[in-house]
Protein backbone atom coordinates (compact mmCIF):
# COMPACT_ATOMS: atom_id res chain seq x y z
CA UNK A 1 0.00 0.00 0.00
CA UNK A 2 2.87 2.34 0.78
CA UNK A 3 3.97 2.45 -2.97
CA UNK A 4 -0.02 2.85 -3.61
CA UNK A 5 0.56 6.21 -1.31
CA UNK A 6 3.85 7.39 -2.69
CA UNK A 7 2.37 7.17 -6.28
CA UNK A 8 -1.40 9.08 -5.03
CA UNK A 9 1.38 11.90 -3.50
CA UNK A 10 2.92 12.29 -6.59
CA UNK A 11 -0.51 13.02 -8.62
CA UNK A 12 -1.51 15.51 -5.40
CA UNK A 13 1.85 17.02 -5.70
CA UNK A 14 1.03 17.62 -9.78
CA UNK A 15 -1.94 19.48 -8.90
CA UNK A 16 -0.72 21.61 -6.41
CA UNK A 17 -0.60 20.37 -3.30
CA UNK A 18 2.03 20.53 -0.96
CA UNK A 19 3.11 16.36 0.01
CA UNK A 20 6.35 15.55 1.55
CA UNK A 21 7.92 11.99 2.50
CA UNK A 22 6.44 12.57 6.01
CA UNK A 23 3.36 13.34 5.24
CA UNK A 24 3.25 10.04 3.36
CA UNK A 25 4.84 8.09 6.28
CA UNK A 26 2.02 9.55 8.54
CA UNK A 27 -0.63 8.36 5.97
CA UNK A 28 0.96 5.10 5.94
CA UNK A 29 1.18 4.65 9.88
CA UNK A 30 -2.61 5.92 9.69
CA UNK A 31 -3.66 3.26 7.88
CA UNK A 32 -1.43 0.19 9.41
CA UNK A 33 -3.78 1.01 12.21
CA UNK A 34 -7.52 1.70 10.65
CA UNK A 35 -6.92 -0.60 7.74
CA UNK A 36 -8.31 -0.05 4.08
CA UNK A 37 -11.40 -1.73 4.63
CA UNK A 38 -14.29 0.72 5.15
CA UNK A 39 -13.97 3.29 1.99
CA UNK A 40 -15.33 5.92 4.10
CA UNK A 41 -12.52 5.36 6.72
CA UNK A 42 -9.41 5.27 4.34
CA UNK A 43 -10.37 8.36 2.62
CA UNK A 44 -10.46 10.45 5.99
CA UNK A 45 -7.15 8.90 7.18
CA UNK A 46 -5.59 9.61 3.97
CA UNK A 47 -7.02 13.46 3.46
CA UNK A 48 -6.21 13.83 7.48
CA UNK A 49 -2.35 13.01 6.85
CA UNK A 50 -1.62 14.44 3.45
CA UNK A 51 -3.61 17.24 2.86
CA UNK A 52 -2.67 20.71 5.36
CA UNK A 53 -4.82 23.12 3.81
CA UNK A 54 -8.54 23.27 3.76
CA UNK A 55 -8.50 24.98 0.07
CA UNK A 56 -7.01 21.69 -0.89
CA UNK A 57 -10.11 19.31 0.52
CA UNK A 58 -12.41 19.43 -2.99
CA UNK A 59 -9.14 18.85 -5.00
CA UNK A 60 -7.75 15.98 -2.63
CA UNK A 61 -11.90 14.67 -2.99
CA UNK A 62 -12.01 14.79 -6.81
CA UNK A 63 -8.38 13.21 -7.26
CA UNK A 64 -8.92 10.29 -4.43
CA UNK A 65 -12.16 9.28 -6.43
CA UNK A 66 -9.70 9.00 -9.82
CA UNK A 67 -7.41 7.37 -8.26
CA UNK A 68 -8.86 5.05 -6.21
CA UNK A 69 -12.15 4.52 -7.30
CA UNK A 70 -12.15 5.68 -11.15
CA UNK A 71 -10.06 3.85 -13.46
CA UNK A 72 -6.43 3.75 -11.48
CA UNK A 73 -6.44 -0.08 -10.90
CA UNK A 74 -7.68 -0.83 -14.65
CA UNK A 75 -5.06 1.48 -16.04
CA UNK A 76 -1.62 -0.01 -14.07
CA UNK A 77 -3.20 -3.45 -14.80
CA UNK A 78 -2.71 -2.23 -18.99
CA UNK A 79 0.36 -0.93 -17.82
CA UNK A 80 1.35 -4.50 -16.19
CA UNK A 81 0.01 -6.41 -19.29
CA UNK A 82 2.11 -4.13 -21.51
CA UNK A 83 5.30 -4.51 -19.77
CA UNK A 84 4.87 -8.17 -20.54
CA UNK A 85 4.21 -7.84 -23.58
CA UNK A 86 7.47 -5.56 -24.58
CA UNK A 87 8.99 -8.02 -22.75
CA UNK A 88 10.38 -4.92 -20.53
CA UNK A 89 11.19 -4.51 -17.22
CA UNK A 90 9.26 -1.50 -15.09
CA UNK A 91 12.64 0.47 -15.43
CA UNK A 92 13.03 0.02 -19.23
CA UNK A 93 9.43 0.57 -19.38
CA UNK A 94 9.79 4.28 -17.47
CA UNK A 95 12.72 5.18 -19.94
CA UNK A 96 11.39 4.40 -22.72
CA UNK A 97 8.05 6.66 -21.39
CA UNK A 98 10.76 9.53 -20.58
CA UNK A 99 12.06 8.88 -24.71
CA UNK A 100 9.00 9.54 -26.02
CA UNK A 101 8.06 12.22 -23.99
CA UNK A 102 10.83 14.22 -24.75
CA UNK A 103 10.40 13.68 -28.51
CA UNK A 104 6.48 14.09 -28.60
CA UNK A 105 7.97 17.78 -26.74
CA UNK A 106 8.91 18.91 -30.58
CA UNK A 107 5.90 17.90 -31.94
CA UNK A 108 3.95 20.53 -29.93
CA UNK A 109 0.43 21.43 -31.68
CA UNK A 110 1.23 18.66 -34.33
CA UNK A 111 -0.57 15.91 -31.73
CA UNK A 112 -3.06 16.24 -29.36
CA UNK A 113 -3.58 16.79 -25.75
CA UNK A 114 -5.20 13.45 -25.35
CA UNK A 115 -2.56 11.50 -27.82
CA UNK A 116 0.18 13.06 -25.81
CA UNK A 117 -1.06 12.02 -22.27
CA UNK A 118 -2.11 8.34 -23.78
CA UNK A 119 1.35 7.88 -25.05
CA UNK A 120 3.53 9.37 -21.97
CA UNK A 121 1.32 7.12 -19.74
CA UNK A 122 -0.31 10.06 -17.95
CA UNK A 123 -3.54 7.89 -17.52
CA UNK A 124 -4.43 10.66 -14.34
CA UNK A 125 -4.89 13.00 -17.69
CA UNK A 126 -6.35 10.60 -20.13
CA UNK A 127 -9.35 9.75 -17.47
CA UNK A 128 -9.81 13.35 -16.81
CA UNK A 129 -10.17 13.74 -20.55
CA UNK A 130 -12.62 10.90 -20.89
CA UNK A 131 -14.76 12.19 -17.49
CA UNK A 132 -15.22 15.36 -19.54
CA UNK A 133 -15.97 14.15 -22.45
CA UNK A 134 -18.60 11.29 -20.53
CA UNK A 135 -20.24 14.58 -18.54
CA UNK A 136 -20.89 16.48 -21.96
CA UNK A 137 -22.23 13.20 -23.04
CA UNK A 138 -24.61 12.43 -20.08
CA UNK A 139 -26.17 16.07 -20.33
CA UNK A 140 -26.95 16.01 -23.93
CA UNK A 141 -27.86 12.20 -24.58
CA UNK A 142 -29.55 10.94 -20.88
CA UNK A 143 -30.10 7.10 -20.34
CA UNK A 144 -28.57 5.94 -22.97
CA UNK A 145 -27.34 2.14 -22.53
CA UNK A 146 -23.76 1.85 -21.92
CA UNK A 147 -22.35 0.65 -26.09
CA UNK A 148 -24.44 3.98 -27.31
CA UNK A 149 -22.83 5.49 -24.26
CA UNK A 150 -19.10 4.86 -24.70
CA UNK A 151 -19.43 5.25 -28.18
CA UNK A 152 -20.64 8.76 -27.62
CA UNK A 153 -17.95 9.37 -25.32
CA UNK A 154 -15.35 8.42 -28.16
CA UNK A 155 -16.61 10.39 -30.23
CA UNK A 156 -16.12 13.08 -28.62
CA UNK A 157 -12.27 12.64 -27.30
CA UNK A 158 -11.82 12.17 -30.80
CA UNK A 159 -11.01 8.27 -30.84
CA UNK A 160 -10.63 8.00 -34.33
CA UNK A 161 -8.47 10.94 -35.01
CA UNK A 162 -5.97 9.10 -32.11
CA UNK A 163 -5.95 6.36 -34.24
CA UNK A 164 -4.59 8.57 -36.90
CA UNK A 165 -2.31 10.01 -34.87
CA UNK A 166 -0.87 7.05 -33.68
CA UNK A 167 -0.86 5.47 -37.37
CA UNK A 168 1.16 8.25 -38.85
CA UNK A 169 3.49 8.17 -35.37
CA UNK A 170 6.20 5.42 -36.95
CA UNK A 171 6.91 7.94 -39.50
CA UNK A 172 7.06 11.17 -37.00
CA UNK A 173 9.21 9.01 -35.29
CA UNK A 174 11.52 8.11 -38.23
CA UNK A 175 11.81 11.54 -39.21
CA UNK A 176 13.23 12.61 -35.15
CA UNK A 177 15.97 10.29 -35.99
CA UNK A 178 15.14 7.67 -33.78
CA UNK A 179 17.01 4.17 -33.40
CA UNK A 180 15.03 1.38 -35.83
CA UNK A 181 14.91 -1.09 -32.91
CA UNK A 182 13.13 1.56 -30.80
CA UNK A 183 10.93 2.84 -33.39
CA UNK A 184 9.65 -0.71 -34.06
CA UNK A 185 8.86 -1.42 -30.13
CA UNK A 186 7.29 2.47 -29.80
CA UNK A 187 4.86 1.89 -32.44
CA UNK A 188 3.91 -2.00 -30.65
CA UNK A 189 3.60 0.36 -27.54
CA UNK A 190 1.46 2.87 -29.25
CA UNK A 191 -1.15 0.37 -30.71
CA UNK A 192 -1.58 -1.47 -27.39
CA UNK A 193 -2.13 1.86 -25.89
CA UNK A 194 -5.30 2.37 -28.29
CA UNK A 195 -6.47 -0.81 -27.35
CA UNK A 196 -5.94 0.27 -23.86
CA UNK A 197 -7.91 3.65 -24.30
CA UNK A 198 -10.67 1.46 -25.78
CA UNK A 199 -11.07 -0.52 -22.84
CA UNK A 200 -10.86 2.27 -20.23
CA UNK A 201 -13.75 4.22 -22.57
CA UNK A 202 -16.09 0.71 -21.98
CA UNK A 203 -15.01 0.49 -18.56
CA UNK A 204 -15.75 4.32 -17.94
CA UNK A 205 -19.23 4.11 -19.37
CA UNK A 206 -20.14 0.93 -17.63
CA UNK A 207 -19.01 2.54 -14.46
CA UNK A 208 -20.99 5.58 -14.68
CA UNK A 209 -24.46 3.74 -16.08
CA UNK A 210 -24.08 1.62 -12.79
CA UNK A 211 -23.29 4.46 -10.78
CA UNK A 212 -26.34 6.64 -11.93
CA UNK A 213 -28.50 3.44 -12.59
CA UNK A 214 -27.42 0.43 -9.93
CA UNK A 215 -30.60 -1.87 -11.14
CA UNK A 216 -29.09 -1.52 -14.49
CA UNK A 217 -26.99 -4.67 -14.85
CA UNK A 218 -30.14 -6.95 -13.69
CA UNK A 219 -31.99 -4.74 -15.64
CA UNK A 220 -29.99 -5.18 -18.69
CA UNK A 221 -30.17 -9.10 -18.12
CA UNK A 222 -34.15 -9.21 -18.06
CA UNK A 223 -33.77 -6.97 -21.30
CA UNK A 224 -31.63 -9.98 -22.66
CA UNK A 225 -33.36 -12.58 -21.71
CA UNK A 226 -36.94 -10.94 -22.88
CA UNK A 227 -35.39 -10.77 -26.47
CA UNK A 228 -34.05 -14.06 -26.02
CA UNK A 229 -35.75 -17.54 -27.73
CA UNK A 230 -36.93 -19.63 -25.36
CA UNK A 231 -35.46 -22.30 -27.40
CA UNK A 232 -31.84 -21.33 -25.78
CA UNK A 233 -32.84 -20.94 -22.62
CA UNK A 234 -30.83 -22.59 -19.96
CA UNK A 235 -32.72 -23.79 -16.40
CA UNK A 236 -31.04 -20.75 -15.09
CA UNK A 237 -32.21 -18.86 -17.24
CA UNK A 238 -35.95 -19.70 -16.50
CA UNK A 239 -35.38 -19.46 -13.12
CA UNK A 240 -34.09 -16.12 -13.26
CA UNK A 241 -37.49 -15.21 -14.94
CA UNK A 242 -40.00 -16.08 -12.06
CA UNK A 243 -41.21 -12.59 -11.46
CA UNK A 244 -41.55 -12.23 -15.66
CA UNK A 245 -43.49 -15.25 -15.36
CA UNK A 246 -45.94 -14.48 -12.10
CA UNK A 247 -46.30 -10.57 -13.90
CA UNK A 248 -47.14 -11.74 -17.28
CA UNK A 249 -49.94 -14.26 -15.51
CA UNK A 250 -51.19 -11.58 -13.93
CA UNK A 251 -51.49 -9.56 -16.99
CA UNK A 252 -53.08 -12.34 -18.86
CA UNK A 253 -55.84 -12.72 -16.23
CA UNK A 254 -56.77 -9.20 -16.24
CA UNK A 255 -56.87 -8.61 -19.89
CA UNK A 256 -59.28 -12.15 -19.81
CA UNK A 257 -60.94 -10.76 -16.87
CA UNK A 258 -62.10 -7.45 -18.12
CA UNK A 259 -65.39 -6.95 -20.07
CA UNK A 260 -67.27 -3.89 -21.46
CA UNK A 261 -70.88 -3.68 -20.28
CA UNK A 262 -73.52 -0.84 -21.70
CA UNK A 263 -74.21 1.57 -18.48
CA UNK A 264 -76.04 4.23 -17.07
CA UNK A 265 -73.20 5.51 -16.22
CA UNK A 266 -69.33 5.13 -17.41
CA UNK A 267 -67.41 6.12 -20.36
CA UNK A 268 -68.96 7.24 -24.06
CA UNK A 269 -69.31 4.19 -26.37
CA UNK A 270 -68.68 6.02 -29.85
CA UNK A 271 -69.48 3.22 -31.66
CA UNK A 272 -72.91 2.33 -30.26
CA UNK A 273 -73.85 6.26 -30.11
CA UNK A 274 -73.28 6.62 -33.82
CA UNK A 275 -74.96 3.37 -34.59
CA UNK A 276 -78.12 4.43 -32.17
CA UNK A 277 -78.38 7.23 -34.00
CA UNK A 278 -77.86 6.78 -37.92
CA UNK A 279 -81.59 7.32 -38.43
CA UNK A 280 -81.06 11.13 -36.87
CA UNK A 281 -78.40 11.78 -39.70
CA UNK A 282 -75.52 10.84 -36.89
CA UNK A 283 -76.55 14.09 -34.71
CA UNK A 284 -76.01 12.07 -31.20
CA UNK A 285 -79.26 12.29 -29.88
CA UNK A 286 -79.11 9.23 -27.63
CA UNK A 287 -75.84 8.45 -25.93
CA UNK A 288 -74.72 5.26 -25.06
CA UNK A 289 -72.27 4.82 -22.26
CA UNK A 290 -70.32 1.37 -20.69
CA UNK A 291 -67.95 0.60 -18.30
CA UNK A 292 -66.04 -2.37 -17.96
CA UNK A 293 -65.99 -4.81 -15.08
CA UNK A 294 -63.95 -7.90 -14.23
CA UNK A 295 -65.40 -11.53 -14.39
CA UNK A 296 -63.92 -14.56 -13.34
CA UNK A 297 -61.66 -15.87 -16.34
CA UNK A 298 -62.48 -19.39 -17.38
CA UNK A 299 -59.57 -20.55 -19.10
CA UNK A 300 -58.14 -24.40 -20.76
CA UNK A 301 -54.66 -24.57 -21.53
CA UNK A 302 -53.21 -27.45 -23.65
CA UNK A 303 -49.23 -27.07 -23.78
CA UNK A 304 -47.08 -29.64 -26.26
CA UNK A 305 -44.51 -30.95 -23.88
CA UNK A 306 -42.53 -32.88 -26.34
CA UNK A 307 -38.52 -32.76 -26.71
CA UNK A 308 -38.66 -30.10 -29.88
CA UNK A 309 -40.01 -27.46 -27.90
CA UNK A 310 -38.65 -28.70 -24.58
CA UNK A 311 -37.17 -25.49 -23.39
CA UNK A 312 -40.55 -23.39 -24.31
CA UNK A 313 -42.01 -26.29 -22.78
CA UNK A 314 -40.25 -25.67 -19.44
CA UNK A 315 -40.93 -21.77 -19.79
CA UNK A 316 -44.53 -21.90 -20.74
CA UNK A 317 -45.53 -24.42 -18.13
CA UNK A 318 -44.39 -22.59 -15.44
CA UNK A 319 -46.80 -19.32 -17.39
CA UNK A 320 -49.55 -22.25 -17.15
CA UNK A 321 -48.88 -23.00 -13.77
CA UNK A 322 -48.64 -19.44 -12.34
CA UNK A 323 -51.88 -18.58 -14.24
CA UNK A 324 -53.57 -21.12 -12.58
CA UNK A 325 -52.17 -20.59 -9.36
CA UNK A 326 -53.76 -17.00 -9.67
CA UNK A 327 -57.42 -18.41 -10.29
CA UNK A 328 -59.22 -21.46 -9.56
CA UNK A 329 -61.30 -21.55 -12.69
CA UNK A 330 -58.32 -22.93 -15.02
CA UNK A 331 -57.48 -26.08 -16.14
CA UNK A 332 -54.31 -27.16 -17.31
CA UNK A 333 -53.80 -30.17 -19.57
CA UNK A 334 -49.94 -31.54 -21.24
CA UNK A 335 -49.44 -33.51 -24.16
CA UNK A 336 -46.97 -35.18 -26.76
CA UNK A 337 -49.12 -37.90 -28.50
CA UNK A 338 -51.01 -38.80 -25.46
CA UNK A 339 -53.12 -35.83 -23.51
CA UNK A 340 -53.90 -35.59 -19.59
CA UNK A 341 -54.80 -32.88 -17.01
CA UNK A 342 -51.70 -31.49 -14.66
CA UNK A 343 -54.37 -29.11 -13.20
CA UNK A 344 -54.39 -31.49 -9.70
CA UNK A 345 -50.57 -31.59 -10.03
CA UNK A 346 -49.87 -28.04 -10.70
CA UNK A 347 -52.31 -26.91 -7.41
CA UNK A 348 -50.36 -29.52 -5.11
CA UNK A 349 -46.95 -29.18 -6.01
CA UNK A 350 -44.32 -26.61 -5.69
CA UNK A 351 -43.82 -24.43 -9.48
CA UNK A 352 -40.25 -26.12 -10.20
CA UNK A 353 -41.75 -29.36 -8.67
CA UNK A 354 -44.78 -29.45 -10.49
CA UNK A 355 -43.09 -28.83 -14.07
CA UNK A 356 -40.40 -31.50 -13.55
CA UNK A 357 -42.83 -34.31 -12.68
CA UNK A 358 -44.93 -33.09 -15.56
CA UNK A 359 -41.87 -32.67 -18.18
CA UNK A 360 -40.29 -36.23 -17.04
CA UNK A 361 -43.31 -38.32 -17.63
CA UNK A 362 -45.14 -38.72 -14.48
CA UNK A 363 -48.12 -37.45 -15.89
CA UNK A 364 -48.11 -38.79 -19.71
CA UNK A 365 -45.61 -40.84 -21.99
CA UNK A 366 -43.24 -37.52 -23.02
CA UNK A 367 -40.48 -40.14 -25.35
CA UNK A 368 -43.17 -41.10 -27.97
CA UNK A 369 -43.51 -38.72 -31.14
CA UNK A 370 -45.68 -35.79 -31.52
CA UNK A 371 -49.41 -35.97 -32.43
CA UNK A 372 -51.19 -33.23 -32.57
CA UNK A 373 -54.46 -34.60 -34.16
CA UNK A 374 -54.68 -37.62 -31.14
CA UNK A 375 -53.94 -35.27 -28.48
CA UNK A 376 -56.70 -33.02 -29.98
CA UNK A 377 -59.20 -36.18 -30.09
CA UNK A 378 -58.33 -36.96 -26.84
CA UNK A 379 -59.39 -33.83 -25.36
CA UNK A 380 -62.65 -33.50 -27.49
CA UNK A 381 -63.47 -37.44 -26.45
CA UNK A 382 -62.76 -37.03 -22.46
CA UNK A 383 -62.69 -33.34 -21.72
CA UNK A 384 -64.88 -31.86 -23.89
CA UNK A 385 -67.40 -30.64 -21.11
CA UNK A 386 -64.43 -28.15 -20.13
CA UNK A 387 -65.27 -25.53 -22.98
CA UNK A 388 -68.12 -23.37 -22.29
CA UNK A 389 -69.02 -20.46 -24.19
CA UNK A 390 -66.88 -17.88 -21.19
CA UNK A 391 -63.83 -20.48 -22.09
CA UNK A 392 -60.54 -19.08 -23.46
CA UNK A 393 -58.62 -21.87 -24.58
CA UNK A 394 -54.47 -21.66 -25.09
CA UNK A 395 -52.71 -24.04 -26.99
CA UNK A 396 -49.37 -23.61 -26.94
CA UNK A 397 -47.29 -25.78 -29.29
CA UNK A 398 -44.96 -26.39 -32.77
CA UNK A 399 -47.83 -27.76 -34.59
CA UNK A 400 -45.28 -30.64 -36.19
CA UNK A 401 -47.47 -33.60 -36.56
CA UNK A 402 -44.96 -36.32 -37.39
CA UNK A 403 -47.21 -36.67 -40.77
CA UNK A 404 -49.89 -38.25 -38.53
CA UNK A 405 -53.72 -37.23 -38.74
CA UNK A 406 -53.84 -33.55 -38.43
CA UNK A 407 -57.77 -33.14 -37.09
CA UNK A 408 -58.25 -29.75 -37.41
CA UNK A 409 -62.05 -30.72 -36.99
CA UNK A 410 -61.79 -30.47 -33.26
CA UNK A 411 -59.90 -26.69 -33.36
CA UNK A 412 -63.20 -25.79 -35.81
CA UNK A 413 -65.41 -27.04 -32.74
CA UNK A 414 -63.27 -25.80 -29.94
CA UNK A 415 -64.04 -22.23 -31.49
CA UNK A 416 -67.18 -22.50 -32.17
CA UNK A 417 -67.74 -23.29 -28.47
CA UNK A 418 -65.64 -21.32 -26.67
CA UNK A 419 -65.06 -17.80 -26.42
CA UNK A 420 -61.58 -17.62 -27.45
CA UNK A 421 -59.00 -19.89 -29.46
CA UNK A 422 -55.18 -18.86 -29.14
CA UNK A 423 -52.16 -20.31 -30.23
CA UNK A 424 -48.67 -19.59 -29.12
CA UNK A 425 -46.38 -21.06 -31.40
CA UNK A 426 -42.03 -21.17 -30.11
CA UNK A 427 -41.10 -21.70 -33.85
CA UNK A 428 -40.42 -19.42 -36.38
CA UNK A 429 -43.21 -18.33 -38.33
CA UNK A 430 -40.89 -18.95 -41.44
CA UNK A 431 -40.87 -22.43 -40.51
CA UNK A 432 -44.82 -22.94 -40.54
CA UNK A 433 -46.07 -25.30 -42.95
CA UNK A 434 -42.94 -27.02 -44.27
CA UNK A 435 -42.27 -30.90 -43.18
CA UNK A 436 -44.21 -31.75 -40.84
CA UNK A 437 -45.90 -28.44 -39.63
CA UNK A 438 -49.65 -28.41 -39.93
CA UNK A 439 -50.02 -24.89 -38.88
CA UNK A 440 -52.07 -23.72 -42.30
CA UNK A 441 -54.37 -26.17 -41.49
CA UNK A 442 -54.78 -25.54 -37.85
CA UNK A 443 -54.48 -21.52 -37.90
CA UNK A 444 -57.73 -20.68 -39.95
CA UNK A 445 -59.55 -22.33 -37.11
CA UNK A 446 -58.03 -19.84 -33.83
CA UNK A 447 -58.92 -16.47 -32.99
CA UNK A 448 -55.76 -15.30 -32.88
CA UNK A 449 -52.20 -17.72 -33.52
CA UNK A 450 -49.04 -16.17 -33.20
CA UNK A 451 -45.60 -16.18 -33.27
CA UNK A 452 -44.12 -16.86 -29.91
CA UNK A 453 -40.73 -17.43 -29.18
CA UNK A 454 -39.45 -14.62 -26.43
CA UNK A 455 -40.91 -13.13 -23.36
CA UNK A 456 -40.91 -9.70 -25.93
CA UNK A 457 -43.40 -11.56 -28.18
CA UNK A 458 -45.33 -12.98 -25.16
CA UNK A 459 -46.15 -9.76 -23.50
CA UNK A 460 -47.68 -8.12 -26.97
CA UNK A 461 -49.53 -11.10 -27.88
CA UNK A 462 -51.33 -10.73 -23.98
CA UNK A 463 -51.83 -6.69 -24.79
CA UNK A 464 -53.48 -7.95 -28.22
CA UNK A 465 -55.69 -10.18 -26.45
CA UNK A 466 -59.42 -8.31 -25.93
CA UNK A 467 -61.80 -9.27 -24.00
Amino acid sequence: MLDRIVEFSALLRRHGLRVSLPENMDAAAALELLGVGDKATFKSALRAALVKRAGDTQTFDELFDLYFLGLGTESRRMDEELMRQLGMSPAEFQAMLEEIEKFLENLDGQISALAKALLTGDMGEVERLLREAAGAERSENPGLRVLMFAQGIGDRIGVEGVRIEIENLKALLGRGGAAPEMIEKMAQYAEERLRNLLKLVRELARREADTKDPTRPERERHDYLSQKSFVYYTEDDIRKMNEVVVRLARRFKNRLSLRRKRARRGRLDVSATFRKNLQYGGVPFRIKLEKRRKEKPDVVVLCDISDSVLNASRFMLQFVYSVQDLYSKVRSFVFVSDLDEVTRLFEENEIHQAVEMALRGDVIDVYSHSNFGRAFEIFYREHWTAITPKTTVLVIGDGRNNYNRANDWVLQEIRRKAKQLVWLNPESRMTWGYGDSEMPRYAPHCHVVEECRNIHQLYQLIDRIAA
